[in-house]
């Protein structure tokens, strides 16, 4: 990306923090073979200040949507402890095959890594070891046996929103590690779709929302949902 393409992808921008639309298929860290990834860009986001900033949390390389960065060190600070206690509002948007039998719920199963030399690692329900995971989930349409589904994650465990619906009967598209797609077949149709974070307690929260990317946008059509929808609060 240029300077200009990064800065594009600026949702929200205040003294402490940013959030930025990352794009998908693109891994916020380098990773051991090099590559590109989405830190070599934060150059281009200091707007003025000594700090370059850094990442308050982590998406997965093929998913899309709000991310957010502290821009120094008390923004980054603020952003951990947030993200720590579990109060900042995550909505994610999720394209499935299959629906859940219940249209809204809570999904509550523990997560473990597990990894071998012949598979490398993934995420796997574990009720004795795992760590706590909870999503919660409305189904927003269904049809033509798949789903649209919006999430509202509790926890952050690694891979969980992946997991969760794979474990329900629901993989999400173009999911090659937990549901039926081939690697490089087609992207994830896994969105972070919105952020509400108290920042400070004399203002109101922060709010940022995405918008679909537009590999999502055809599986969206089809699901006769409106691109500009407002996302439930995921108030459960």
């Amino acid at each position: 990306m240029t300077p200009e393409e990064i800065r594009d992808r600026v949702l929200h921008r205040d003294g402490l923090i940013l959030v930025i639309d990352k794009p998908a298929g693109l891994p916020v860290h380098e990773g051991p073979g090099s590559g590109d990834n989405l830190e070599a860009y934060f150059k281009h986001l200091t707007y003025g200040i000594q700090h370059t900033p850094a990442l308050g949390h982590r998406l997965d390389r093929d998913t899309s949507g709000c991310l957010a960065l502290g821009r120094n060190p008390k923004g980054l600070k603020k952003l951990g402890k947030l993200f720590r206690e579990g109060l900042v509002e995550k909505t994610y948007w999720a394209i499935t095959h299959g629906a859940p039998k219940e249209p809204d719920g809570r999904i509550e199963l523990p997560l473990r890594k597990v990894s071998s030399k012949d598979k490398g690692w993934r995420m796997v329900v574990d009720r004795k070891d795992g760590q706590e995971s909870v999503t919660d989930y409305r189904v927003v349409s269904a049809a033509d046996g798949m789903s649209f589904i919006e999430c509202f994650p509790r926890t952050g465990r690694t891979h969980q929103i992946r997991v969760h619906l794979a474990a329900i009967g629901c993989p999400i598209v173009g999911d090659p590690l937990y549901g039926t797609a081939q690697d490089g077949e087609e992207p994830l149709q896994l969105h972070s779709r919105a952020l509400r974070l108290p920042m400070q307690q004399s203002k109101p929260p922060v709010y940022a929302e995405a918008p679909p990317p537009p590999h999502m946008a055809p599986y969206l059509e089809r699901l006769r949902t409106g691109l500009d929808m407002e996302p439930g609060r995921g108030d459960k």
